[in-house]
């Protein structure tokens, strides 16, 4: 187990590699750039955005770029003196807008090192307004998670059981329209019938105006939870039973659930305790990418409901062209996939006994 983890930590790295070099590619071929985003007076000159643009260095190769975003600068531009001007510059030019003064030493450690730079607009490192978005995301992908589950699964184990009867079709069309139906049309369609013609639930946010600028516990504002909860469960609901029925129609033909049967033991102790307990194997496929794809965040669920999370955050970056705050958001969704993946398959060896990885 632990080779077989280092293993595929080792062949995770050039896949992360691969992301980030695609990611910064596609960020490059963006129309705009750091300088439009920047640069919103009408009277500024061509020669000062291209001084501006300069000094961001997005004058300079794309590969030097890709190398500062990743290593960060702080070793491109030292300053020996102590003076704020750098004095040495490897790569990239000392004085990089042509004004005959060296520009300042680099202080950019690069994402290697955790630093994904400053947001453009909140003028705040990228990292910190991340983990405060975190919170918010967790909250609701693990609240979803739960439902999804909780739901799903049992949903799936009765309509294996009662194959083809009424409860099995009628599971069987819900999870279809589930899957259907668009999460943004179902979201405006819950806030239609129940915020804005009920006035039963609120119609976003995390919580309710507060004086101490922190949401009060979550059993105190249930409320705000239960339609994003709901919007985002209703696609992890049917496919969580669809998959399990599967696997149970599998299991159930199975010698040992005939044995059980045949001992006399009752029903539901032959479905939930035998049989249910290998069916559920397969669902370490989808547990591993769920858990870690809660940080990922929901962006058409969090945008809907004004939720303050990730996904929110992520398209507001991509509104207001925040290039950093994006290329984070990417980055850490991509570091969470991979690493989802790799708890499915780490799954697999501790529920199921008869796995073994060499």
């Amino acid at each position: 187990m632990v080779k077989y983890t280092l293993r595929r930590l080792i062949q995770s790295i050039p896949i992360f590699f691969g992301i980030t070099l695609l990611s910064y590619l596609l960020m490059t071929a963006a129309p705009g750039g750091p300088t439009s985003a920047l640069s919103v007076d009408p009277k500024i000159t061509v020669r000062e955005r291209e001084a501006l643009a300069a000094r961001l260095g997005v004058s300079d190769p794309w590969i030097v770029q890709y190398i500062r975003w990743l290593t960060g600068d702080d070793w491109m531009r030292i300053d020996n003196d102590g003076d704020g001007l750098a004095d040495v510059a490897y790569i990239i030019p000392l004085d990089a807008d042509g004004d005959g003064r060296a520009e300042p030493a680099g202080s950019n450690r690069g994402i290697l090192r955790g630093d994904f730079g400053r947001s453009l607009f909140q003028r705040r490192p990228v990292l910190q307004i991340i983990m405060e978005k975190v919170p918010a995301t967790f909250e609701l992908g693990m609240a979803a998670l739960v439902v999804s589950l909780v739901v799903g699964v049992p949903v799936g184990i009765m309509a294996a059981v009662r194959r083809g009867g009424w409860f099995d079709n009628f599971t069987r069309v819900i999870a279809v329209m589930f899957s259907a139906v668009p999460i943004f049309w179902l979201g405006l369609i819950l806030l239609l019938i129940f915020s804005f013609k009920l006035e039963l639930l609120p119609s976003g946010q995390q919580c309710g105006v507060v004086m101490t600028g922190q949401c009060p516990p979550i059993y105190q504002r249930l409320e705000y939870l239960f339609l994003p909860t709901l919007v985002l469960s209703t696609g992890g609901i049917a496919v969580y039973s669809r998959y399990i029925r599967a696997s149970m129609l599998d299991v159930i033909g199975q010698d040992y659930v005939r044995t059980a049967q045949a001992k006399g033991l009752p029903g539901k102790t032959v479905w939930f305790k035998h049989a249910a307990r290998n069916a559920l194997i397969p669902l370490a496929t989808f547990l591993g990418p769920a858990v870690t794809g809660l940080l990922s965040g929901a962006v058409i669920t969090e945008t809907i409901f004004s939720w303050p999370g990730m996904g929110r955050l992520g398209v507001s970056s991509v509104v207001q062209q925040d290039y950093p705050m994006v290329m984070a958001v990417v980055i850490l969704s991509a570091i969470t996939t991979i690493i989802g993946f790799l708890i499915s398959d780490i799954l697999y060896a501790l529920i199921d006994p008869r796995i073994r990885f060499t």
